[in-house]
């Protein structure tokens, strides 16, 4: 231990002010330890406004479990753009690789990006899997998973877990797409349907008479749903449906949720006079208007990640006045106050200090 902490002492005074983590980065960005990163290995179609992205990551890693997202960093355009991204590849891959699995966003930035530019040997910036969307250890006899466009994604590393066993357990899967085609990885799922006969797939296609999935209709396709341990991911209307059919039945604690963006009170405040202290810029707000999109749009250079209020890092300083939070609707503000301003909206005039 004393021989080895003496050689990186001395490493470290032969690189100064580099360290000797820096140097083998340069040579491999994947060998540093100081900032984790992946390396794209493939890609590959999945719809025609999805794919997958498969990614080596570098020294370090910590593998998922089914059903976790990921935050990825990509240079786009000179900007770093952060996102959570589902991992949709099992665990324990061979050749310690990982897939997330894109669809294009309206107004997206990264997600264009991700499925028509990106290519292989691109190298972007990871930060460790995370998120409680995954099942127990102690696998519950029945499942039941409820989904909806790419809401699909995190359940596919969940079935393709699942289906490196013998087998399947008792699973149902709803999930719907406007049409056929356009099911994110659907003719492997229909595959996993028919080799697993515990494995019951149910189609909704939204673009035909059927229309969109309702939380009354479950009960036809899965008569015993109230009986299942649950998982749901898709637009927020759905999941806000599965919730409210959940807690009516008193049975809220048996669904868990996967949101890709945050909830958001429906009744707005009255907005207010927002003055961002560092850059002088001011501008008036409505009250529904979440104040890292006011300020981008003022030419205010905004901190962000996520965008969805989970990885905190938009946070800024409240120096003075009260802002709402978009998901609870709950006021709040002191001086000193930190807000995530993806998620908050202001409450009468405000600054902020950025």
């Amino acid at each position: 231990m004393a021989v080895g902490r003496f050689l990186r002492e001395a490493a470290t005074s032969l690189t100064t002010p580099l360290l000797p983590d820096d140097y083998l980065g340069l040579i491999d960005p994947l060998w540093s330890h100081r900032r984790l990163r992946g390396r794209v290995e493939a890609l590959r179609p999945e719809t025609a406004d999805a794919a997958t992205i498969v990614i080596r990551p570098g020294a370090g890693w910590k593998e998922h479990r089914a059903g976790q997202y990921v935050r990825v960093g990509v240079d786009v355009d000179g900007v770093w753009q952060w996102r959570p991204y589902s991992v949709s590849s099992p665990p324990g891959r061979p050749g310690g690789t990982f897939s997330i699995t894109v669809k294009i966003l309206v107004n997206g930035r990264l997600s264009p990006y991700l499925v028509e530019r990106i290519r292989p040997g691109a190298i972007v910036r990871l930060e460790h899997p995370q998120g409680q969307f995954v099942l127990p250890r102690a696998l519950p006899e029945r499942l039941l998973f409820v989904t909806a466009g790419s809401g699909i994604t995190p359940v596919m590393s969940i079935l393709r877990g699942l289906a490196l066993g013998d087998e399947m357990p008792d699973v149902v899967l709803v999930h719907s797409a406007p049409t056929r085609d356009a099911v994110i990885f659907g003719e492997e799922l229909r595959e996993l349907a028919r080799r697993f006969p515990g494995l019951r797939l149910h189609e909704r296609h939204t673009r035909t008479r059927a229309g969109r999935l309702t939380m009354t209709e479950l009960a036809t396709v899965c008569p015993d749903w109230a009986e299942r341990a649950a998982w749901a991911c898709g637009p927020p209307g759905l999941l806000a449906d599965a919730e409210a059919r959940w807690r009516r039945a008193g049975i809220a604690d048996r669904l868990r949720v996967e949101r890709f963006r945050p909830v958001t009170a429906s009744e707005g405040g009255a907005g207010g006079r927002v003055r961002f202290a560092r850059s002088g810029r001011e501008v008036d707000a409505d009250g529904d208007a979440p104040l890292l999109v006011v300020g981008e749009s003022a030419g205010v250079l905004m901190p962000s990640g996520c965008r969805t209020g989970v990885c905190r890092s938009c946070v800024a300083r409240l120096l003075s006045g009260r802002v709402r939070d978009l998901r609870t609707g709950r006021e709040h503000g002191d001086t000193d106050d930190h807000i995530q301003t993806c998620v908050s909206a202001t409450a009468g005039d405000i600054e902020i200090d950025l």
